[in-house]
């Protein structure tokens, strides 16, 4: 009888992993979400366990995030390696952080101090093994302090509980005044405490893309704090000089500590409400999500938003490794690009002011409005798993991008509080507004949407920096955009030094754009984008058979490196860009010769697999931009679909696998790749996609898209179906005879009728249904 706990327990988890009917694991897939994977140099708003998807309130601790960012795109916030910390902050967006809390006990220090000096500032230590993340919450013990912090969050409010020891100087740091992670320079800030228990404020920054991108422009970040037990004493300072006695301080460098005394093991829950508007926004949203709710039930909510969102997608089979890197993955592919609207529908405007999104019957605004880093190479992985899974937040996505080219008369490709903040100076949204419309998500106002992406692809007129595109009005009036080596890192309307892989991504993106023409029956619009569509022949080198850099005079570029990253590429070379022809893959192939394009793509891949497909183990965002093929960057992540179009699909199902299981791993240095840059979930999102078997080297942007097929790492997938959207409700995947060593589709059926062609029209897979595929350890 000693033992019933143990049994009854073991009955209760068991409960909760039974089979249903359809022989899927029902299953609380959060817990193979590992948020510490792949945190060794990553990026500001990588790691942010305690927040909701899509969330506006992103807490973690940081490290380093006081450090700031010099360019506005470095590695700084949290590192898996660093053993201290100074502070748990509650905005980390794409240019956006700040409001940092920090408990403290004793002697209150002025500044969080250095990682290679902690004892000089506040920052305390602390054990990784002390350390809990998971989504929806994270919890640790700062060493110093003894003192035990936990995290969690509603959409827009953060939750901060302190577990402090006996003591008479218990305090909770307010850093709001200064620069933290991607945020940029402080331009002001002020703290005010109203009563006993609660605290309001504001910090204005300067980005570093708003300035390039923007200039003028700033991010301003309002917060109403409330204490679950009143203060004893308040104090003020601005950052390293000396505190007093205060309720209010301005300025930058402000900053507020609040002391108590605590019992042992005195808790006190600390309720920040955000908003990007108003403190009174802040307040609103904080009294509509958390004030009549507990730290632990809010907690409890969190996991369950979670559970759901992550249940979408049920995969069983493959290993405990394998499905933490998909659960991971699929985690940071819903994790970024949060809210930015509050409760009541108000919205950060780009001319600074406050807007309002139309409010429905029930009091709630009609769609939501999210800050997004660019698009860049997002619809080789986040777009299309959106689509599929989330279109619900897909359609919220366009309608964001919509209200700031109604307000400014341009699409920005990225935005941060509805400023442009575009990152790589060009832009896809009128591609991925086409790729929805063509997936039937059509919920936005069509007209609109076609008007701004017909903008984005052929106007130069007045064109705004923050558009991105500057040089796009010489690829329409030449066909190509030229390579202009004297204006270095600039992208004018004169032209860009990066100008061959703009011609690359404008005829991509023209083509997208023709087929919503031609959907939208304008046809002599849609002539034009297609005959723009073809750019990339002119950048084509028929000798070397690859893209090569042309100048304005129409010569090619004398002398030629094909592995010169930066030479006419952005973030890229020759060798990896001469594939970007997505949407005339085919042609590409009869231009190189389908035999020579082949041996060529697989030795890539030969060659690359020994440097992990990426940069080796160099630890460096842009380790692999000088090698043949490098997975940790976006121009690249269509290459190892390409074989389906080229007779050899075998090649796609064996270099896909092989990326899947030796790019990604599951601890903080090897997570993707090593240090490279995991963009707001891109190549989770890319990992997601490729180990269903599913993957559109087009993006979704064909009049009826078709997604490729590659053999899946798991035995059975079940994706549930949105059915605002789609007709569906779920759609299955079974690899019969899967195996490690089983990579190769022998062959393949859905709903009982054969596939030959190693692709699926993706309103089959919306219809809902069952693919089947057999599974081999050698091609058919």
């Amino acid at each position: 009888m000693k033992y019933l706990p143990f049994i009854t327990l073991c009955c209760i988890i068991f409960a909760d992993c039974v089979s249903d009917k359809s022989g899927v694991m029902e299953d609380d897939f959060t817990r193979y979400v590992n948020p510490n994977i792949g945190t060794v140099h990553s990026r500001w708003f990588f790691y942010t366990p305690a927040a909701v998807p899509f969330g506006m309130a992103k807490l973690a601790p940081s490290t380093n995030g006081s450090y700031g960012n010099k360019d506005g795109w470095q590695a700084v916030g949290y590192e898996d390696g660093h053993t201290s910390i100074e502070g748990f902050a509650c905005f980390h967006e794409f240019q956006i952080g700040g409001i940092m809390l920090m408990p403290v006990v004793g002697e209150v220090r002025t500044q969080p101090g250095r990682l290679e000096n902690p004892e000089e500032g506040y920052r305390s230590g602390f054990d990784k093994d002390t350390e809990t993340a998971t989504p929806g919450y994270y919890s640790v013990i700062l060493k110093d302090y003894n003192t035990k912090v936990e995290l969690t969050a509603t959409e827009r409010v953060g939750l901060q509980r302190y577990t402090f020891p006996e003591s008479d100087s218990a305090y909770i740091i307010f850093d709001i005044g200064n620069r933290l992670g991607e945020s940029g320079a402080v331009k002001d800030a002020y703290i005010r405490l109203i009563d006993h228990q609660t605290i309001e404020g504001s910090v204005t920054t300067t980005p570093e893309y708003t300035k390039k991108y923007q200039s003028g422009a700033n991010i301003t970040m309002y917060f109403h704090a409330k204490l679950d037990r009143p203060i004893e004493e308040s104090l003020v300072f601005h950052r390293g000089e000396k505190a007093v006695e205060g309720d209010e301080i301005s300025g930058i460098g402000s900053t507020m500590a609040v002391r108590f005394n605590t019992a042992k093991n005195g808790d006190i829950t600390v309720k920040i409400g955000l908003s990007y508007t108003s403190v009174e926004n802040a307040r609103l949203n904080y009294e509509a999500e958390a004030a009549s709710k507990t730290f632990d039930e809010i907690k409890s909510d969190t996991h369950a938003i979670w559970k759901e969102k992550l249940g979408r997608i049920k995969v069983s089979g493959g290993s405990n490794e394998d499905k933490t890197k998909f659960y991971t993955g699929l985690y940071h592919a819903i994790l970024g690009r949060g809210l930015a609207n509050d409760v009541n529908g108000a919205y950060p405007r780009n001319d600074g002011g406050i807007g309002q999104i139309e409010i429905d019957q029930q009091g709630q605004p009609v769609h939501n409005h999210y800050n997004t880093d660019a698009v860049w190479g997002a619809f080789w992985n986040l777009t299309q798993l959106w689509t599929l899974v989330y279109p619900e937040y897909f359609s919220d996505w366009i309608k964001s991008q919509l209200l700031v080219y109604q307000e400014t008369g341009w699409l920005g490709d990225g935005i941060a509080n509805s400023k442009y903040v575009s990152g790589v100076g060009t832009n896809f949204t009128g591609l991925a507004i086409a790729a929805a419309y063509n997936c039937g998500i059509r919920d936005f106002n069509v007209n609109l949407g076609y008007e701004a992406a017909l903008k984005n692809e052929i106007e130069s007129k007045d064109r705004i920096e923050g558009a991105g595109k500057m040089d796009v009005g010489l690829f329409v009036d030449m066909g190509y955009a030229p390579y202009v080596p004297e204006l270095a890192w600039l992208s004018t309307p004169e032209g860009s030094m990066f100008g061959t892989s703009h011609t690359l991504e404008y005829a991509f993106s023209c083509f997208a754009v023709s087929g919503f023409a031609k959907a939208l029956g304008k046809e002599e619009e849609s002539l034009l984008l297609q005959k723009l569509s073809k750019g990339w022949q002119l950048v084509f080198d028929d000798e070397t058979k690859l893209m090569r850099p042309r100048l304005k005079n129409g010569e090619f570029l004398e002398p030629f490196d094909e592995l010169a990253p930066w030479i006419g590429f952005q973030e890229g070379n020759a060798v990896q860009y001469t594939f970007y022809v997505p949407h005339h893959i085919e042609a590409l192939i009869e231009r190189v010769g389908k035999e020579e394009f082949n041996n060529r793509l697989d030795s890539i891949f030969t060659l690359s697999q020994h440097t992990l497909f990426g940069g080796g183990k160099e630890v460096d965002a842009f380790s692999g931009i000088h090698s043949v093929y490098n997975h940790g960057n976006q121009p690249n992540l269509h290459a190892s679909w390409l074989f389906n179009f080229s007779g050899k699909p075998y090649l796609t199902q064996k270099w896909v696998r092989a990326i899947c299981n030796e790019f990604y791993g599951v601890d903080g240095t090897h997570g993707y790749g090593y240090g490279q840059d995991e963009d707001q979930g891109q190549l989770g999102a890319w990992y997601v996609m490729a180990t269903m078997g599913l993957f559109d080297v087009k993006a979704l942007t064909e009049n009826n898209p078709q997604m490729q097929i590659a053999g899946p790492l798991f035995d059975r997938i079940e994706i549930k179906l949105n059915n605002d959207y789609y007709k569906g409700d779920k759609f299955i995947i079974i690899a019969e005879n899967n195996a490690t060593e089983n990579n190769y589709i022998i062959s393949a059926a859905y709903n009982d009728k054969t596939i030959n062609d190693f692709q699926i029209p993706f309103s089959n897979i919306v219809e809902g249904g069952v693919l089947k595929l057999k599974m081999g350890d050698t091609p058919p």
